[in-house]
C-alpha cells in the first residue's frame, strides 16, 4: 500500500470531457496520460449532483438523510466524521486547499462578517467544523475565477489577482515541497472550474478551440434553455457553442495544472509511494435535453470521471459502478485502513485490482 493520497476534484466536469473517455478533442492529455498508466472507472456518478451535498457524500461516506446536508449551505455537523478524521488518526497530515462549500454561510449570522464573506461564502475557523484537516487554505463557495479569495487561520481575506485552479496549484506544490518527511500525507485539492461563469479561462485556453466546431452532444436542444427551476436561460446555438469553448477551455487549464502536479511528484520522487485520484463532484447539462448547470438525474449532470494512478496500482479499466457515498471507504480501503461501520458508502478498492485486467 501507498503512503501518501491526494485527491484533485473539480467542480461540475462531467466525464465526457475527458479524452480516456472517448472525448475526440485533445483537451486532457495530462489526465489521459496518467490514465494509460493507471485505473479507469467508466461507471462513476454523482447521486445528488449540487456542490454541498455531493461533496459531504464523498467525505463521510454517508447519506444527507444521517448528515442532513442534503442541499446547498448547509454545514456539515461538526460531530460527523470525515476522511480528515480516520486519516488523521492513521497518522497521516491532513491538507485542504481550494472550494469547501460545508460550512453555512457567515451571512447567515451576521450582516457583515469580520473576514468579508458574502452571499454563500465563509470563512471556516481552526476547530471541529475543519473535520481535522490540519493544513488549510480554503474559502466556502465564492465563484469569481480570475479574482478569487481565501483564508488560513485568521478572518483576515488573502486576495488574489491570478486564475484560481494556477494559485492553488503552486499552494499545493508549496505544501509538498515542505511535507514532512517523517510523516505520510493526504491533499484534497479542490478546483472550482469549469463550474460557471464560462466565460473566464484564460485566453490561451480559449484560443484552443474554435466555437463553429465545438462538440454538442446529440440531445442537445436550443429551443428553450433553461435551468431546472424553469429560469429561462435562452441561447441561439452560436452562444451556446461559445459556452461550451468556455467549458472545454477551462477544463483544459485544469489539466495544464494537474500535469504540474504530476511534475512535482516525480520532481520530489513521490510519485511512486503516492495515489492520485481526480474526479469532479458532478457534471453539467450544457445544453443536453435544453437545459443548463446541473440539479437533475440525466447522465450529463450525474456522470463524473474517476481515475486511480500512481504508486504501484495495475492498468485498466474498471467496469464496476462506483458513487460518490463509495469514495470515502474507497479511498481508506487504498491506503489499508478498514471502512467505518457507520458509513453507508462501499469500499471499491479490491476492484481496482479485480477489475484492472478486464
Amino acid at each position: 500500500m501507498a503512503n501518501n493520497i491526494i485527491f484533485y476534484f473539480t467542480d461540475q466536469q462531467r466525464w465526457d470531457t475527458c479524452g480516456c473517455y472517448g472525448q475526440p478533442l485533445d483537451i486532457t492529455p495530462n489526465l489521459d496520460q496518467m490514465a494509460s498508466e493507471g485505473v479507469v472507472f467508466d461507471n462513476a456518478f454523482s447521486p445528488q449532483p449540487v456542490c454541498g451535498p455531493c461533496r459531504a457524500l464523498f467525505q463521510t461516506g454517508k447519506y444527507p438523510t444521517e448528515t442532513g446536508c442534503f442541499r446547498n449551505n448547509i454545514m456539515l455537523p461538526s460531530g460527523v466524521k470525515t476522511l480528515a478524521n480516520y486519516i488523521e488518526e492513521a497518522g497521516y497530515e491532513t491538507a485542504y486547499i481550494g472550494k469547501w462549500h460545508l460550512d453555512e454561510p457567515e451571512r447567515n449570522n451576521s450582516d457583515a462578517p469580520v473576514s468579508g464573506a458574502y452571499n454563500w461564502d465563509a470563512f471556516t475557523p481552526p476547530g471541529v467544523r475543519r473535520h481535522h484537516f490540519d493544513f488549510w487554505y480554503s474559502y466556502g463557495a465564492c465563484d469569481k475565477h480570475c479574482t478569487p479569495h481565501y483564508w488560513k487561520d485568521t478572518p483576515k481575506q488573502i486576495q488574489v489577482q491570478q486564475w484560481s485552479p494556477e494559485h492553488e496549484t503552486d499552494v499545493a506544490i508549496d505544501y509538498l515541497e515542505h511535507v514532512n518527511p517523517d510523516k505520510p500525507f493526504s491533499l484534497f485539492l479542490s478546483w472550482n472550474p469549469p463550474h460557471s461563469p464560462y466565460d473566464c479561462a484564460p485566453q490561451k485556453y480559449v484560443d484552443l478551440y474554435d466555437a463553429k466546431t465545438m462538440p454538442l452532444r446529440g440531445n442537445v436542444s436550443t429551443e428553450h434553455i433553461h435551468q431546472h427551476t424553469g429560469e429561462n436561460m435562452d441561447m441561439t446555438e452560436e452562444q451556446l457553442r461559445e459556452t461550451t469553448r468556455g467549458y472545454f477551455a477551462a477544463v483544459s487549464s485544469l489539466d495544464d495544472q494537474f500535469g504540474r502536479l504530476l511534475e512535482t511528484l516525480e520532481r520530489l520522487d513521490l510519485m511512486k509511494d503516492t495515489i492520485v485520484v481526480l474526479s469532479a463532484d458532478h457534471g453539467d447539462m450544457m445544453g443536453s435535453h435544453g437545459l443548463m448547470a446541473k440539479h437533475v438525474w440525466y447522465e450529463e449532470s450525474i456522470g463524473i470521471p474517476l481515475v486511480v494512478g500512481g504508486a504501484d496500482l495495475p492498468v485498466g479499466r474498471c467496469g464496476t459502478v462506483i458513487a460518490s457515498p463509495d469514495f470515502a471507504p474507497t479511498l481508506l480501503g487504498l491506503l489499508g485502513l478498514e471502512t467505518p461501520a457507520c458509513m453507508h458508502g462501499q469500499d471499491r478498492a479490491q476492484d481496482i485490482y479485480t477489475c484492472a485486467t478486464d
